[in-house]
Parts: structure tokens; C-alpha cells; sequence
């Protein structure tokens, strides 16, 4: 028989509608206390797939768009961004200052200027941010050094930030299909975090030098 003295659970409290809550449940990493609340509070988290604790004490992870570039807006009216870092993979850790990796996509290369002036302060240098571009050369992989910052820049066209991070990583879908979101988005990060890239170092301006016209995605769409 089970002695139930010897079992290690979570405390467990009542809440005001009289339902258990567990000492983990109440502790739950919340995003102000991150270093996504000054995205958040600013109204760049957009389009969340995920934006919750993960399955790891301590952890935030969000999933979706960071706006890099707001519209002018007319009285009360809401618009669109302008542009975004799209399909973003982020992790971040409770009471730490900057994001240890993550994971976008780029309409144009010439957008990672903007990104490191919009979210510069919330990276480290010793950070892991992979960026997938659609006008840059499909054999092209790139170090972009920015302000301080190392940015892994790779090609992406017709294809997902998650679908190519798998590939990259070596990760099959197989292995991770029993976890959820969350747990999904944090063996993933985990993997790209230990990720040694040793791809041609350029520069922020040999990259604007290089990169090709920005495709307009209404093309060829159906009328």
C-alpha cells in the first residue's frame, strides 16, 4: 500500500471559489516578470500561438508576432503593425533581464536594424537569435555582428519558422508529439540555445548590400 505521509505532492490551498489550487499553480511564472513585460505593455505581442508559462518553474514562453514598426493610428482606430518579427519561438526566465534565444522571421533583411533598435535592450550578447529572411540567397547562411549582438541569419522562403528550426535542430516531429505547446516550444529553444552556428560572418552593411528585392506576398494570390 501507498503510505500517503511519503508521497511528494504540492500543497494544496483553496481558492476564493473554493477550488484547489496547488503552491505551483499560485507561483506561476507571470510575464511582468519577465523581460517581455516592456513588449507586452507596449503592445508588440501579437498573434500568440503561446504566451504562458511553460512547463519549466520559472519559464515564460510566447509564440506568435513582436511588432517592430506600429501604423499611424486615427483616433481609435486600430491598424496593423507595419511590419514584425513573424512566427517568433522566445523563452524567458523569471527576474532575468534579457531573452536567452529566440527564433522569427524577417520579410526583409533590412528589418534587423529596427529589431536591434526595438529590442536591443532586452538581448545579451552571449543571446542565441536565429532569423529567417525571404529575400536573401536560399544557399546564403549568415553571423550578422550588430551592435554588440550576434545574429544567425538563414534563408526561408514557402516554409515556417517551427518547421525549419525542427530541421535545423535535427528534430523529429515524432519526438516531441506527446508534449503540449509549451512543452514543445521549450525542447525545441532548449536545443537551439546549445546550437553552434559557424556560418560566414558579415556585416549589417554587406547584408543590406547583399540581400535581393523584398517579395510582395499579394503576388500570384487568387483575386
Amino acid at each position: 500500500m501507498c503510505n500517503l505521509q511519503e508521497v511528494d505532492r504540492a500543497p494544496i490551498h483553496a481558492t476564493a471559489e473554493g477550488l484547489p489550487v496547488t503552491t505551483i499553480e499560485k507561483t506561476a511564472t507571470t510575464i511582468e516578470k519577465t523581460a517581455l513585460a516592456r513588449l507586452d505593455h507596449e503592445g508588440r505581442l501579437l498573434n500568440a500561438v503561446l504566451k504562458a508559462p511553460t512547463t519549466k518553474p520559472g519559464r515564460f514562453g510566447f509564440r506568435g508576432d513582436i511588432a517592430l514598426k506600429f501604423q499611424t493610428q486615427v483616433a481609435d482606430e486600430k491598424r496593423p503593425p507595419d511590419f514584425c518579427i513573424e512566427q517568433v519561438l522566445t523563452i524567458v526566465e523569471e527576474g532575468e533581464p534579457t531573452i536567452p534565444v529566440l527564433a522569427g522571421y524577417l520579410h526583409s533583411f533590412a528589418y534587423l536594424g529596427v529589431v536591434t533598435d526595438t529590442i536591443g535592450d532586452l538581448l545579451r550578447p552571449t543571446g542565441k537569435y536565429l532569423l529567417f529572411c525571404n529575400n536573401i540567397d536560399l544557399l546564403a547562411k549568415y553571423c550578422v555582428d550588430i551592435s554588440g549582438l550576434t545574429f544567425i541569419i538563414l534563408p526561408c522562403d514557402e516554409s515556417t519558422v517551427w518547421k525549419e528550426t525542427l530541421d535545423l535542430m535535427s528534430i523529429d516531429k515524432n519526438d516531441i508529439k506527446k508534449l503540449d505547446t509549451a512543452g514543445k516550444l521549450d525542447y525545441v529553444l532548449d536545443a537551439l540555445a546549445k546550437f553552434e552556428a559557424s556560418y560566414e560572418p558579415i556585416t549589417f552593411e554587406q547584408g543590406l548590400a547583399l540581400m535581393q528585392p523584398v517579395k510582395n506576398r499579394n503576388e500570384n494570390r487568387p483575386v
